[in-house]
């Protein structure tokens, strides 16, 4: 299942300036995915890391990751976002930065699923720019159902 960008909308409930997956380029259920993010000079998070030398947070590269790991447990379960169910991080395990992440790249994200247990999931995640690693880590997602 390939996702474009309105597809991402629909599982996602994230939204600009947040949204950091802009395509989805393969996906094997309850296993694996691949996405990517274009990484512009536009992103507003430029403006000040670092005037001088613009380099993507690794915070928001994490994020990114744990995006397309959401992304993996909602098209896996066949789940669209209406809001009332969201994937918080439950943990970071082995964040390793390799590679600085500036404008111009293409963040080629990948997420496995490791292990689901309940609520939580742990997955097996990292990030390339041109087949160098950027950053990989275990992450930890628990899924919460929100209520206005």
């Amino acid at each position: 299942m390939l996702m474009d960008i309105h597809q991402i909308i629909k599982k996602l409930p994230h939204r600009y300036p947040f949204l950091l997956v802009d395509r989805v380029v393969e996906f094997e259920k309850d296993v694996r995915i691949k996405a990517l993010k274009n990484v512009t000079i536009n992103e507003p998070f430029f403006n000040g890391h670092f005037p001088n030398r613009p380099v993507m947070p690794g915070v928001l590269m994490l994020e990114a990751l744990a995006q397309a790991s959401a992304l993996l447990s909602f098209a896996s379960e066949g789940e669209t976002s209406d809001g009332s169910r969201l994937y918080y991080f439950a943990g970071i395990d082995g964040a390793r930065f390799k590679r600085v992440v500036e404008p111009g790249d293409q963040l080629i994200l990948e997420s496995k699923i490791e292990r689901k247990k309940a609520n939580i999931y742990k997955y097996s995640t990292r990030a390339t720019v041109d087949g160098e690693l950027a950053v990989e880590a275990e992450l930890m997602c628990t899924v919460r159902s929100v209520g206005p």
